[in-house]
């Protein structure tokens, strides 16, 4: 990871007034992340490489307003450790992981993290969606995100959710197969992802489908 978005990782209370809590192993990740938290303000940094290490310094500090965490850390799991220091008082909750892991994405996001942070590219982009929500994806050429879908990709999406192939997306909106594939193509790069189950869940967590 050599970039971060110029937007904040995630809304905090006042610029310049949050601690946060990085549990991250890789060095250069977990360097790059502390050197965007301090351009954004944070008055206090903690930083630790384990879930044991990240337990340990909770206890000797009060909660703070965000905490980071490597999906998987070398004693634990850190979707584990967010959502245990979110239970204890610490407000908000990202964690990082591979950009081709979808269920990654599912899990973090239905144990209540407000972020996924893909960290496999070199480059990554944060995009906000509802409420506290932020995916940080891929940097492609322009990502335009979630609100920048059509109506027809929309409804694209929709028949993707259910579980439609191209050729029953095509049938249902009086469209040719390739037009479907050409759509899709287009998703892919507003959203950030060609990976179909991914497109879903983003589309999901943005209010798009139901």
């Amino acid at each position: 990871m050599t970039a971060l978005s110029e937007r904040p990782l995630i809304p905090v209370n006042r610029a310049g007034q949050f601690t946060a809590l990085v549990a991250v192993s890789r060095p250069a990740v977990r360097g790059a992340l502390v050197r965007r938290l301090h351009s954004l303000g944070a008055r206090e940094i903690f930083e630790t490489t384990s879930l044991a290490g990240a337990r340990s310094q909770s206890l000797t500090i009060d909660p703070g307003d965000l905490v980071i965490a490597d999906s998987t850390l070398i004693d634990g799991s850190g979707v584990a450790l967010v959502t245990e220091l979110r239970r204890a008082g610490w407000q908000r909750g990202v964690v990082l992981g591979p950009s081709d892991d979808a269920s990654s994405v599912r899990t973090a996001l239905a144990a209540g993290i407000h972020g996924y942070v893909v960290t496999h590219p070199e480059r990554i982009q944060a995009r906000p969606l509802s409420g506290n929500v932020t995916i940080i994806t891929p940097q492609t050429s322009d990502p335009i995100g979630p609100d920048g879908l059509s109506d027809r990709e929309i409804e694209v999406l929709h028949l993707v959710a259910e579980g439609q192939g191209n050729r029953d997306v095509a049938q249902a909106l009086g469209l040719s197969a390739l037009t479907v594939k050409s759509h899709l193509a287009r998703i892919a790069r507003k959203l950030g992802t060609g990976d179909r189950a991914e497109m879903v869940v983003l589309a999901l967590r943005a209010g798009l489908i139901t």
